[in-house]
């Protein structure tokens, strides 16, 4: 694919409902903050020069999940350096891009509210093809099966969605997969596409797979789960990013090395699957 860019040149409004989404599965190297921000963005621009209107990034892209040593070295406010590069690489390539996520500094954020003064946060962005900031979301669920996560970080509280070219979008990351009143909420709140930047290693190869196409049959919606690639010390990534339709059917995938992993998506056939095969209606509280 070529790196080459468009620009804002490309037409952001809607000819008809259906979007490109892409998702990025780039090699994350340990602490290589610099390295995985250019080969993050450098992924934005291939998937726009591929016709990509929506490109999303895996978990802790910059920093890598698994380096918790790095994390209070690397944190960042909102409108730091790496949400900002994404920022301009959306702006510049005319494309929406959910960065997720980084390790967010609470205390350094003072553009948007926050679930605690002070401490860390795993926390995504999404950012519209103009550059706006639609949503953010900071990991509700913390993972503390030999994991430092829920030592390091401070839970988020709220879940939004958000409208990107038409769609109602809901962000949820990794370990909340396991938690589907999580994704009830986001249904509630017209979700009809839910993006999932994720850091799950091998050998969980079957719940990650089953857990996402779950969540996409009991909620009639796109789920999207964009994984990294790549090893750290105890660790490997094992990639496998996925778009499943509201059936739960596989759109595309991918293995455990980089890919850029495209699907062509319709709020359309959210509300076709959800009109005609009602199952949410039946829903008893």
């Amino acid at each position: 694919m070529s790196d080459q860019s468009d620009s804002n040149s490309r037409d952001q409004s809607t000819a008809g409902s259906e979007i490109e989404l892409a998702l990025a599965q780039i090699a994350i190297e340990p602490g290589d903050v610099d390295g995985n921000v250019e080969r993050a963005t450098a992924a934005v621009g291939r998937a726009a020069a591929a016709g990509a209107d929506l490109v999303a990034l895996p978990e802790l892209f910059n920093v890598g999940y698994f380096a918790f040593d790095e994390y209070a070295s690397h944190a960042e406010p909102i409108d730091g350096r790496t949400f900002g590069r994404l920022r301009d690489a959306a702006i510049d390539h005319g494309v929406a891009v959910l960065a997720g996520s980084i390790v967010e500094d609470l205390a350094a954020t003072d553009a948007v509210s926050t679930p605690a003064e002070t401490g860390l946060a795993n926390t995504a962005a999404l950012f519209s093809a103009d550059g706006a900031l639609e949503l953010v979301y900071r990991k509700h669920h913390l993972f503390g099966y030999e994991s430092a996560e829920s030592d390091l970080l401070v839970p988020g509280e709220s879940v939004d969605t958000a409208t990107i070219r038409g769609f109602t979008v809901g962000v949820t990351t990794c370990y909340d997969l396991r938690f589907p009143e999580l994704y009830r909420e986001l249904v509630d709140s017209g979700a009809q596409l839910l993006l999932i930047p994720s850091a799950w290693p091998y050998p969980r190869v079957d719940h990650w797979e089953a857990l996402s196409r779950a969540r996409a049959i009991e909620n009639q919606c796109y789920v999207a789960t964009i994984n990294g690639s790549g090893s750290f010390d105890d660790a490997d990534l094992l990639g496998r990013s996925t778009v499943y339709d509201p059936w739960g059917v596989r759109l595309a995938s991918s293995g455990d090395d980089p890919a850029l992993v495209t699907a062509t998506v319709d709020p359309e056939t959210v509300e076709g699957v959800r009109s005609s095969f009602p199952a949410l209606a039946d829903r008893r509280r």
